[in-house]
């Protein structure tokens, strides 16, 4: 177990970063560099590596190990560096654990296991051993649609009293189990609740959130920043025109396409239209039509441009 007393706080906007590949498969070194850097220059609080975003379940070992390290050699101490060691494995998990502490991560972040259905005592018991067992201090990872495991809430708070256990990333997308969750903080002040779906960020940092893993802030990393700090301070005029964005980045820049990889190709080609990284997903996800691409190349121009009249 990570034996370091002291937490640092987690919050504002972590970025779930997306993988940059070849069409070979292979990671895209010199767009992660570039995307690094990018993220960097936004005023971002951390990255978080081999989440859904960065398609880590689709990325061999290999590729996985060699992202870790030119993530963290990258970020040098610059940003957090959060890294995703979600699998069905929990001595799989904690290998990756291992490889994240040894290039200097700052935390791991494990989602519910997937495939068997767990009850609330196993995923509780699942969480301790990782927690107890891992180098760097852990966040839980609550995604329901994707894992078909709903943590509730009285499972997270007891959790929370696990000193390894530092902060839950919430993609459920409910409000009311996010109110459940923030009544955790009364105990426990330090245990960040930061939320996966960037629609809500402003009204769940009113409520008193940390912040948001928001997958448009690989594109436009101020701009979440933005709406992050207006939040804190209750900007509403502003609040309100930043959300007008985010909400046309989720309509017309994620749902480009009817394909259920929709989100995935609209982050990836938007980075690739700003020179970025490469398009490519991870396989078996295939790539969109081209109609699709230049719906997202014109909408994203006509964002860039709302969001230097916002800067203005």
């Amino acid at each position: 177990m990570n034996t370091d007393n002291t937490v640092d706080k987690y919050e504002g906007i972590i970025v779930p970063m997306v993988t940059p590949l070849h069409s070979s498969g292979e990671l895209d070194k010199k767009g992660t560099d570039r995307l690094i850097k990018h993220l960097i220059n936004g005023g971002v609080h951390g990255i978080f590596i081999l989440g859904t975003t960065g398609e880590a379940s689709s990325l061999k070992p290999s590729l996985t190990k060699e992202l870790i390290e030119l993530s963290c050699k990258e970020a040098n101490g610059r940003t957090k560096v959060l890294v995703g060691i979600s699998h069905t494995s929990s001595d799989v998990s904690l290998k990756l654990a291992q490889i994240a502490k040894e290039n200097g991560a700052d935390a791991v972040v494990a989602l519910t296991p997937y495939y068997f259905y767990l009850d609330q005592e196993e995923l509780e018991q699942y969480y301790i051993h990782l927690a107890d067992e891992s180098p760097l201090p852990v966040f839980i990872y609550n995604f329901p649609r994707m894992t078909k495991l709903n943590l509730e809430p009285k499972t997270a708070e007891k959790l929370a009293l696990h000193p390894n256990i530092i902060g839950l990333k919430d993609s459920s997308g409910n409000g009311v189990y996010l109110q459940k969750l923030l009544s955790i903080k009364k105990k426990r002040p330090d245990f960040s609740i930061l939320v996966g779906p960037e629609e809500m960020l402003a009204q769940s940092v009113i409520l008193g959130a940390d912040g948001g893993v928001t997958g448009g802030a690989n594109i436009f990393p101020e701009l979440y920043v933005l709406l992050f700090e207006a939040s804190k301070n209750k900007d509403w005029l502003l609040i309100d025109k930043i959300q007008e964005i985010i909400m046309e980045i989720s309509e017309k820049i994620y749902s480009a396409s009817p394909k259920n990889s929709a989100y995935f190709s609209g982050v990836k080609e938007s980075l690739y239209h700003l020179g970025i990284c490469e398009p490519h997903l991870a396989a078996p996800m295939i790539g969109i039509d081209p109609k699709s691409k230049e719906s997202i190349y014109s909408h994203l121009d006509r964002i860039h441009s709302k969001i230097k009249k916002l800067k203005s």
